[in-house]
């Protein structure tokens, strides 16, 4: 099915959120008005797939790049809704597209600072816009679902816990790999065969839900409490300190009892950039018969706008609908 009006061009604003690029459509052109966040992801793979493709795969975007669908808000108390997607498919929350997202709408004009509700499709969460670059955002109630799960890796045998932070991650701390940018590619392969061994033993989030997101710790540079790199669904890694992530991680700190309600947690990427978070104590959930304690991280970064432009299909371009790799 025919998804975009391939004559007319594509408004869209980049961003960066501590490195990691955030595209957002201003205006799709689709029918989405009424629709939930979560019912227009569902709408979106199900009918028009070929929008995500064609505004973020390569030849117009390419691996890293997540897109920020905006939605008019269902809700009374909400500015908007929104639907993230990447190269692969599309994403329940992302933590460093709502601090881009944040940032875009104030440069266009349409969000002012302070507090601001903006619908998901795991939920809403809100957007505190600090100064027109410096966003904090209150996220999702997140939770430590398993602790210390083994999983063997070739020869290697590392244990990671298993975190919701609007995301599913796999966050481990044994692996005794360095984590230095000038090392991506290994740590890319490294965390690529962790989430296939994930797949290949059955080992999954709550209700069976895939486990989409790995995350590797190491202690950071000084004045900062701890490094990550992040393999994201798509297979590139996360040039932030990943938004959901780093709530998935705040999670288990507590859980762990080691971090308290109110203490402040730096974050560091692989690339240097930091998020500054933080948690409240979250409601408890019934989850397959199980309480889980949760809790509301909030995750305060940097974004600034770096391009606006108009993305053109020309009905004659055979990668007018993306490059499918």
């Amino acid at each position: 099915m025919e998804s975009i009006a391939w004559h007319q061009p594509l408004c869209v604003i980049d961003s960066h959120t501590g490195g990691e690029p955030t595209r957002v459509v201003v205006n799709s052109g689709l029918e989405l008005q009424g629709l939930s966040p979560a019912a227009a992801r569902k709408f979106l793979a199900t009918h028009h797939d070929l929008f995500r493709r064609a505004v973020i795969n390569e030849p117009r975007g390419n691996d890293v790049l997540v897109g920020a669908l905006v939605l008019p808000p269902t809700m009374p108390d909400t500015l908007c809704g929104v639907v993230f997607f990447n190269n692969v498919g599309y994403l329940g929350m992302c933590g460093h597209g709502l601090i881009g997202l944040a940032a875009t709408l104030h440069h266009q004009g349409s969000m002012g600072l302070g507090k601001h509700r903006i619908e998901t499709p795991v939920g809403v969460v809100e957007a505190n816009l600090l100064s027109p670059n410096r966003v904090q955002v209150t996220n999702v109630p997140s939770y430590r679902w398993k602790t210390a799960v083994p999983v063997q890796v070739g020869a290697k045998l590392v244990h990671g816990d298993i975190a919701w932070g609007g995301n599913w991650f796999y966050l481990v701390q044994d692996h005794s790999e360095s984590l230095t940018l000038n090392r991506w590619r290994e740590l890319t392969q490294f965390t690529q065969e962790i989430r296939q061994a994930l797949v290949q033993q059955n080992i999954r989030g709550a209700d069976g839900e895939e486990i989409d997101h790995v995350e590797l710790f190491s202690p950071g540079s000084p004045g900062t409490d701890s490094r990550n790199f992040v393999l994201c669904p798509g297979l590139a890694y996360d040039r932030s300190p990943c938004g959901t992530g780093s709530s998935a991680k705040v999670a288990c700190l507590a859980a762990a009892g080691k971090l308290r309600p109110g203490q402040t947690w730096k974050q560091e990427s692989i690339t240097g950039s930091c998020f500054d978070l933080e948690y409240q104590s979250g409601p408890a959930l019934q989850i397959q018969q199980q309480a889980v304690e949760t809790v509301v991280p909030s995750i305060t970064g940097n974004a600034y706008v770096c391009a606006e432009t108009q993305l053109h299909f020309h009905p004659e371009d055979p990668f007018r609908s993306g490059i499918i790799s």
